[in-house]
């Protein structure tokens, strides 16, 4: 029997105990009503049902009157997880308040036989740093790690039988290599105080990664600046690379980005760079380190040639969409491009 309570955000269902087939099963087991509202997309959900807590699973004797297994088969009303729909048939849960793994276990297995009955696919359960111990109890109901940031893990669920249609965690790393060079033909070149180019002498482009909610032309002017202390404005994209399996088996696009600067006194920073200078471009390529590589040497050629007026890269156009209200860079080739 479905009754609605006097709080709209809160459903109540209702159901009678088989008393014979209680005591004729061993296991554990959760009673609902078999229809459920459907909730608007988007609305939060807060659902309470009555829940087997204690375990089943010992053996019920068939001695026993039925009085006695109804005295100990008491429904409890149980909580079911908050959650909202996402765009794709799942839920999100949000989780905050401390919880014990117990508890936490009995309305997790509940939620999900509800979003079953509600035809849900996916179920995704953001873990805050502070709710760490139900980490196991979930991972032991089927959940799988999606992924991490350092205040939430992200565990993730499929109710279908069959393979699941969950996006994967992002696949790829973004980086930037800026190319300055100021009238003189010199370029800005740094050496590193760590990582692979470490006491090798070798000159190289200040490099970065873009931030989380970065734009690749603003992670270039901020990595020039925190390297060299150069301020420079962006000119274009040159060329872009795509790897695979480097930091933590991950994918990895570096882009190739021109710069115009617009300082030229030099402030390296003292805790990863090295040296800093203008340095000759002649000298630069000179290299053996770059000759030796076909990724630098294409480096060296297509800024070669961007400067000599020979090769045209991309450059960042705000575009709308109605993926979202706001406004995104696109990288594109305006030569020819009359309208823009």
């Amino acid at each position: 029997m479905l009754r609605s309570l006097s709080k709209p955000s809160l459903l109540y269902l209702r159901t009678s105990i088989n008393l014979c087939c209680l005591a004729s099963n061993h296991s554990s087991f959760i009673s609902l009503a078999s229809r459920a509202r459907r909730t608007p997309a988007k609305a939060k959900v807060e659902v309470a049902t009555p829940v087997a807590i204690r375990s089943m699973s010992a053996s019920i004797s068939s001695s026993r009157g039925v009085d006695e297994v109804a005295a100990e088969s008491v429904v409890q009303q149980v909580k079911l997880l908050t959650a909202t729909d996402d765009d794709h048939g799942g839920v999100i849960v949000e989780m905050d308040q401390h919880m014990e793994s117990t508890a936490f276990v009995s309305i997790l297995r509940a939620s999900i036989f509800h979003w079953r009955q509600l035809g849900k696919r996916g179920v995704w359960i953001k873990l805050p740093i502070h709710l760490v111990n139900l980490v196991e109890a979930a991972v032991k109901e089927g959940f799988w790690y999606h992924h991490a940031e350092p205040k939430y893990l992200i565990l993730v669920y499929w109710i279908p039988e069959g393979a699941n249609t969950l996006p994967a965690n992002a696949t790829h790393r973004v980086g930037i290599g800026a190319f300055v060079m100021n009238d003189k033909r010199e370029v800005l070149v740094v050496q590193e105080k760590s990582g692979k180019f470490q006491g090798t002498g070798i000159w190289k482009f200040p490099t970065g990664v873009v931030d989380q909610g970065e734009d690749i032309c603003g992670a270039a002017v901020r990595e020039v600046k925190e390297e060299t202390g150069i301020d420079s404005e962006f000119v274009e994209v040159l060329a872009f690379r795509q790897s695979h399996h480097t930091f933590f088996d991950k994918s990895d696009l570096f882009f190739v980005c021109m710069l115009r600067p617009l300082s030229f006194d030099i402030r390296k920073q003292e805790l990863e760079i090295e040296a800093a200078e203008w340095m000759p471009f002649e000298e630069y390529t000179a290299q053996p380190f770059v000759q030796q590589l076909d990724l630098l040497k294409y480096m060296t050629n297509i800024c070669l040639a961007r400067i000599d007026g020979d090769y045209s890269g991309f450059s960042p156009v705000l575009t709308s969409s109605g993926f979202s209200e706001e406004k995104h860079y696109m990288y594109l080739n305006t030569r020819g491009l009359k309208s823009l």
